[in-house]
């Protein structure tokens, strides 16, 4: 069974920091790129990090650049978005989703369409 696993969400104040992880299981990881998206109320699901099967790319939105993190450890099976200097802007729900590699790298990392396997997401809250 195929799972992706999100955790590490939760309330912190504005410029403070939190760590996702995403644990990953039931397909070949190393052949999956992992991205991490949200979604805050009303509005839609965003791309917000992408990290390419072998380490070697990694894509941010804009609005986050500068600021978050992500990272993978395929001998563990798990992808992690560290994310400092937290803002109002940033409380959403997160999401880590897989898609095949030759996609993104085709493709690109954006587009809900090309992830075939989602977590059930974390919530983040940043108070102001």
């Amino acid at each position: 069974e195929v799972q992706l696993v999100e955790s590490g969400g939760g309330l912190v104040q504005a410029g403070g920091s939190l760590r996702l992880s995403c644990a990953a299981s039931g397909f070949s990881f190393d052949d999956y790129a992992i991205a991490w998206f949200r979604q805050a109320p009303g509005k839609e699901r965003e791309g917000v990090s992408c990290i390419s099967s072998s380490d070697d790319r990694t894509d941010y939105v804009d609005s986050v650049k500068g600021r978050f993190t992500i990272s993978r450890d395929n001998a563990n099976n798990t992808v992690y978005l560290q994310m400092n200097h937290l803002k109002p802007e940033d409380t959403a729900v997160y999401y880590c989703a897989s898609a095949l590699s030759s996609i993104i790298a085709d493709l690109g990392p954006w587009g809900l369409y090309k992830y075939h396997y989602w977590g059930q997401g974390t919530q983040v809250t940043v108070s102001s």
